[in-house]
């Protein structure tokens, strides 16, 4: 039976793999939330590897909050790169492989055309920087990993993000002003968590980094605009196109993946 820890587990994509984790009965999970399971804390690590033997460790745990990075560096940093490097450092220790969710964000969107894993790396906001030094520790330290770079997550379930926020603001009947200065690919949850378990877990796809979203390049605008649709909300609800779209950390302007 094949034995997977999946850290960070209450938020969206934890709680994703955790929904279909069911459809796995060959499979052993253990859902470790970053209250039970720290990455920031070596000691607790070790402790949990020394209990159980893991074949995959999926590390969902990650310090997310864009603007919060920007004013907090060092939050971002201590989890996004210093707990992977702990991780990383457990699972060379163990012979465990890692699969690291990483974030289009590791680019300065520059490029017009969609990046390709082979593509430089230039991060231009501290949480890029934070995420971009995790996945080196990781090259460092572990010769057998996955690093999935996703963009624009969300789960149509669980979680804080765009989705639900304006899908409950639509619901509400508020106006919505959304902006068309960022253009990316929504990547839901569910369709991440399956390439996860099917080509990653059960079919050993080659180790190396990998880009995985939805494949549907649009803007903030554009997809609020689908989340309408979707949900039979079209006509009923002020969308508005925000040109004035202000933000704190800068954001690349073309964030999607090939």
């Amino acid at each position: 039976m094949v034995r997977i820890l999946v850290t960070g587990s209450r938020g969206q994509l934890g709680l994703t793999l955790q929904e279909q984790s069911h459809d796995f009965p060959e499979v052993f999970f253990d859902f470790k939330a970053s209250a039970a399971l720290d990455i920031t804390q070596p000691a607790q690590l070790v402790d949990a590897f020394q209990k159980r033997q893991y074949d995959f460790c999926i590390n969902c745990a990650a310090y997310t909050h864009v603007e919060d990075a920007e004013k907090h560096p060092e939050k971002a940093f201590s989890v996004n790169a210093e707990g992977v490097k702990n991780l990383a450092e457990v699972c060379r220790d163990h012979t465990t492989t890692l699969i690291h969710i990483s974030t289009d964000y590791v680019f300065d969107g520059e490029k017009e055309d969609p990046y390709t894993v082979n593509d430089k790396t230039n991060p231009i906001n501290e949480y890029g920087r934070s995420k971009l030094r995790g996945e080196r520790f990781i090259q460092e330290i572990l010769p057998n990993h996955y690093i999935i770079r996703s963009s624009w997550l969300y789960s149509k379930k669980f979680g804080h993000n765009f989705y639900r926020t304006i899908l409950k603001k639509a619901l509400a009947g508020e106006d919505l002003y959304i902006t068309n200065a960022q253009k990316g690919c929504p990547t839901d949850t569910e369709t991440l968590a399956e390439f996860i378990l099917n080509e990653i877990v059960l079919k050993k796809k080659p180790f190396g980094i990998y880009h995985f979203t939805d494949g549907k390049p649009m803007t903030w605008y554009e997809f609020a605009k689908q989340i309408l649709e979707e949900n039979g909300l079209t006509g009923k609800v002020n969308l508005v196109l925000d040109t004035n779209y202000r933000t704190f950390a800068k954001r690349p302007k073309n964030s999607v993946l090939s």
